[in-house]
Order: structure tokens, then sequence, then C-alpha cells
């Protein structure tokens, strides 16, 4: 689309200039991008264009914010509109420019997360994407001139790019193409720690690049030195699919053996229960730091994307005294790869073993509403949507006060849904309690107890389980109430007192 300008990553209150003004704040970005692009270089990050498509003739799905805002000016003129009072002055905005501007800021706290400077932000508004590089030639040449202009190393799209699109891209511009799909798996390397992170990642990468790969064709081939083997041989396109794929199958050899183990690891779980709860939720929703703030683990807390990648597993106890095992797992976010949820479904299987779910929602988001959409997605391709949900509003604490009352009244996420902040460790005790009446499986029973005191083991035990109360004693023999999950009072319901 013509007429849309470079947008400085600072300040994006102008967007579409048009008259005598475009080239002159055209070039007022280039420069503050220039010198974006020489400190980014000197920090060692590289420096990168940023291009994002929005494809006007798809439906757009409305946030939280806009829906709400149509709904309070049904009542009146206008009820299509938003508008936004800036300087004084009332402006129009779209509602699906809501939307895209949340998905932009996004896109560029991925590129952020990866390392990147941004040198500079394209945005172009097309009915279709072009078949052969997926925005118009007009705006190709811009990228080209933008990118050679700023000294960019990379141009980013926000947007999956086809095998083809991406060679023609290439074969276009002055430096490298990186689609969204690869600038998300390039922070999963980065943020790979452990053993079992780095092979879900290698496997996610292979499989990425696997139908992406270009040979030379004949002047690659190998040629064979005997009688009748001086045709063309294989190509090295073939020898470099057929490494590829032997090493994605190696790859899947390594996984499966990490499987093994987290399947022996569980079984020794499994053999003295103890429920698992799962933290799942949109990245940077803040599941760290609420699973630091209830365990007390130290696990790294950080405002960049997909910083938790290995599972962390942690054990809680409740207030009715029962433990449970407390999982942390990677982030979802829109779009995300298949392949790194068929990657990462070593990690996930906590997920789909856990007994409840804790959904971490950031209320502070405007695309609070889309973030739960993607979250249910990707617990939809896990097959473990009819687990007990618990909607967990977390960074109330960003909220002003007449808001946090909203969530914590339950008039947003319902019954299910507590409202907490992880980073001050507000309504923790909300979110235990509910944990307690949501755990179905082990059920809370009270038991009255008879107990000789020679009986130590027992009484130990039902005082660490379990919450007792009205103890007294008579003799030999201690009475006492016990509340707590059936399965540990069923063990001693041979000293259960008689009516």
């Amino acid at each position: 689309m013509r007429g849309i300008n470079i947008l400085n990553p600072e300040d994006k209150s102008v967007r579409e200039p048009s008259g005598s003004d475009t080239l002159k704040k055209k070039r007022v970005s280039l420069v503050q991008a220039q010198a974006d692009s020489a400190t980014g270089a000197r920090a060692g990050t590289e420096s990168a264009v940023l291009v994002a498509v929005q494809f006007t003739g798809q439906r757009r799905h409305l946030t939280a914010a806009a829906k709400l805002a149509r709904d309070a000016a049904a009542i009146g003129p206008g009820a299509l509109d938003v508008f936004s009072d800036v300087g004084g002055e009332s402006k129009r905005i779209a509602v699906s420019d809501l939307d895209f501007d949340a998905s932009l800021a996004e896109f560029e706290e991925l590129a952020r997360s990866a390392g990147a400077t941004i040198a500079a932000t394209l945005v172009q508004r097309r009915p279709r994407p072009d078949a052969a590089t997926l925005v118009g030639q007009g705006k190709v040449e811009e990228i080209a001139g933008v990118a050679a202009s700023t000294g960019a190393a990379v141009v980013l799209f926000d947007h999956n790019l086809t095998p083809s699109q991406l060679r023609n891209l290439e074969a276009k511009l002055p430096c490298r193409v990186i689609d969204r799909t690869q600038l998300i798996l390039d922070i999963f390397a980065r943020h790979a720690r452990t053993r079992e992170g780095q092979l879900q990642v290698e496997l996610a990468q292979l499989e990425y690049q696997l139908p992406r790969l270009a040979g030379r064709g004949k002047a690659m081939s190998q040629l064979g030195g005997g009688i009748g083997t001086r045709g063309p041989g294989e190509t090295q396109l073939e020898t470099d699919r057929r490494k590829i794929n032997l090493r994605i199958d190696h790859v899947k050899e390594q996984l499966e053996s990490v499987r093994r183990i987290r399947r022996q690891q569980r079984q020794r779980r499994e053999a003295v229960p103890v429920p698992v709860v799962a933290l799942v939720g949109y990245t940077n929703a803040g599941k760290s730091t609420l699973f630091n703030a209830l365990t007390e683990a130290g696990v790294l807390e950080s405002s960049r994307m997909f910083a938790t990648l290995d599972p962390k597993l942690k054990q809680l106890q409740l207030p009715s005294r029962r433990k449970i095992l407390l999982s942390d797992t990677v982030g979802f976010i829109r779009n995300l790869p298949h392949t790194l949820i068929t990657s990462f479904r070593a990690t996930l299987e906590e997920v789909e073993r856990a007994e409840v779910l804790l959904h971490v929602r950031d209320a502070s988001s405007a695309m609070m509403d889309e973030q739960k959409e993607q979250v249910e997605k990707v617990l939809g391709e896990l097959d473990v949507r009819g687990k007990p949900v618990i909607e967990v509003f977390n960074k109330i604490d960003l909220l002003p006060p007449e808001q946090r009352g909203w969530f914590a009244g339950g008039a947003h996420g319902g019954p299910n849904s507590v409202a907490v902040s992880g980073l001050i460790k507000t309504g923790l005790d909300d979110l235990l309690a509910s944990i307690d009446k949501a755990l179905v499986a082990d059920p809370l029973v009270d038991m009255k107890f008879r107990i000789p005191q020679s009986e130590g083991a027992a009484l130990a035990s039902l005082e660490a389980g379990s919450v007792v109360s009205g103890k007294s004693f008579k003799g030999n023999l201690v009475y006492l109430t016990a509340r707590g999950p059936a399965s540990l009072l069923d063990r001693y319901r041979s000293f259960r007192e008689r009516n």
C-alpha cells in the first residue's frame, strides 16, 4: 500500500502522512534508524527492519477493549467507531487498528527478545497476500531501500513465508530474510538450557528447514568414477535433504529416550500419588513469577518472551496440608508454529498428565481475550481441554483499583477464577484455596480417629498431611478429627472411630 511511512519504534502516533510532510518524516525516521543501527552494532546485536502486513480482506478478531468500546458506543451514533482524545483533538480509530497495533507491538517485542535492534518498521495493508513475495512489488523495493540505507543485517516478516516467497525476497533484498516462525525458533534456541530443550528446538528447526532447501542442481552433482556412472548423480539438494532426514531421525530417537526417562520418573511419583497442577498461558503472562511466588523456586523471571522453555516441577503444600507438584511450562503465542507443538510434546506431557490447569492471564493486556483463544487453541491440539481449569488473572498490580475489584469478584472470569499478582504476592491464598477445591480426584474428607499413642507413625502422618482438630487424650488413646485427602485418611481407616 502506498503512502505508509516508516515508523519510529519509539513513536507510533503518526501513521500514513501525506503531502510534502511524507518525505520529511521519512528522512527523520531514516536518520533515527541509522543511529539505532550504529548503537546496536556497538552492543553486539543485529539491526533489523520489521515488516508487518495486514490483510484487509480477512475477518479481524476484536480485542476485549474494542468489544467494550463498541458496546459502549452502540447506544448512540457512530456505534462502529472508537474515538481517542490525543492532544485535545478527537481522533477516529478503526476497531481493526486496535487489534493490529497490539499485534505489531507483540512482533516488536519478539524481535527484541531475539536480540535485534529495530532500525525501522514498515507496514502494508493489502486485500490479500502476493503469491510471489507476500507484499507488493513496490513495497519490496521500499524495503530494499530502507534496509540498504539503515545498514540492516536482517528483514523480519510478521508472517509465515512459503519457500518460494522466501527465495524471491532473498533474491531482491540486500540482507537476510526471516519469517515469523524462524524468528520464534531462534528465540527458543537462545533460551534452551537443558539437553532436552536443545534437542526439541533442533528438531523444530530441522523440520522447518527441510522444505526450504535450495540446491544448485547439476552443478553440484556427485559423479561416479566407474563405467556407466558418469551421468548426473545425487544433487547437493538431495544430499542435504537426506542428511537432514537422518538427523531428524537421530534427534527423534534421543527425544524418545528422554520421554522414556520421564515416564520412569512419573511412574515412581505415581507410586506415592501426588497430583500435578500445571501453569499454562500466553508468553510473558507472568507464569514464572507466579511459580516463584508460590514455591520460592528461584527460576528465571524475565519480561522477554519465551524465557521459560524447560519444564520446572516443585512440590507445594496446600492449605489442607496435602501436597501437589506445580509445573511451570513454556508459554504459547498466536500462530505458534505447529512444529514447535510437535517437538515440545515431551515437555508438554506434564500438561497432559496434570489434574488441574492454571490458565495464567495478563489482566493488564489489551489483547487478553485473543490471547485466551490462542492458548485454548493449543490446549485443544494437546487434547486437554476437558481438564478442570482455574483462570488466574495475573498482574492486577498494574491495574487501577476500580478495575482490580472487577477481576477479583469473578465478574470477568466466573466462579473458577482468581485475581493475583505474582510480583507483589497478593491473592495467593485465594489461589491455593481454589486449587484445593478443584482437586476432585482425591477429595478432601473429614474423619474421626481413635489411635493408640504407641502408633506414633500414624499420628505423625496425619499431622503432616491433614488438618487436625479436636485433639484429646483418654488413657492410652488419642481422639482427633482430621480433614485431608481421602487417599491419606483411608490408610488409617482401621483406627477410625465408630459411632
